[in-house]
């Protein structure tokens, strides 16, 4: 049996009087590649948000090798540095260079010397293509180079987990690609990642469990292959009918 990392049990999720999530229940094991999928505003990226503690759980647990981690006593970054997050707008500090950006969390968060920092830094650079451009700084590179950017500072804290919030929705379709391939060879590595994505083909292809949400629920979790020949809800019918021609 694949050992349980990720634990979430019973988890909802309001802002005010709006339910974002109700009664989600989840587990993810050691290299599981998990796409959600669903429409805009269905809470998948409040889920992910909420996995990452960037938003506290209204109820509910998630549990991280069976520790609650929405216990206030829990320190979010020491968590964080195990269970990273890429974000669709990337995120990267402007006034860095790319090799600060993914020195910083290491040096300030994992309390690592600037020159172990910097192997780091460089050997996931090298990993995701963007060596070369070390000393530039996020507003001299494109779209798909930030986040590439952001795949490696995620990485140089060599977390267990990797969350992707809609990791290409901020990027020109020719870019979108380059920064696929960086997730497909780390799902090949055995990487355990939670992708959320539009990227239906990356989901058919690259996960091993697909999960449907609409409205704030679970509807289906299962294999790529049952989730896109035979999803058993009409909801999931009718979402995948409009990615056919993907």
């Amino acid at each position: 049996m694949a050992e349980t990392i990720l634990q979430v049990k019973h988890l909802s999720k309001s802002f005010g009087t709006n339910v974002v999530l109700r009664d989600i229940d989840f587990t993810v094991t050691k290299g599981d590649v998990i796409s959600i999928i669903g429409a805009s505003g269905s809470g998948k990226s409040t889920l992910l948000r909420c996995i990452n503690l960037l938003e506290t759980p209204t109820s509910g647990e998630i549990l991280y090798h069976g520790t609650n981690v929405a216990d206030r006593k829990v320190s979010a970054a020491q968590y964080r540095s195990h269970v990273g997050m890429v974000f669709q707008s990337f995120n990267l500090f402007n006034n860095m260079t790319v090799l600060e950006n993914c020195m910083v969390g290491q040096v300030q968060v994992l309390k690592k010397k600037k020159e172990e920092a910097k192997e780091a830094a460089m050997y996931y650079l090298q990993k995701v293509g963007m060596a070369p451009y070390i000393n530039a700084k996020p507003r001299q590179i494109s779209g798909g180079q930030k986040q590439r950017v952001a795949i490696a500072r995620a990485l140089a804290m060599e977390p267990e987990v990797l969350l992707f919030d809609e990791p290409t929705s901020a990027l020109d379709p020719e870019m979108v690609g380059e920064v696929l391939n960086v997730m497909q060879t780390l799902a090949q590595e055995g990487m355990t990642m939670l992708v959320v994505t539009h990227e239906m083909a990356f989901a058919r292809d690259v996960s091993n469990r697909v999960v449907y949400m609409n409205q704030g629920v679970i509807c289906e979790d299962g294999s790529p292959e049952q989730i896109f020949t035979e999803p058993r809800r009409q909801e999931t019918r009718d979402f995948l009918a409009r990615f056919r021609n993907t």
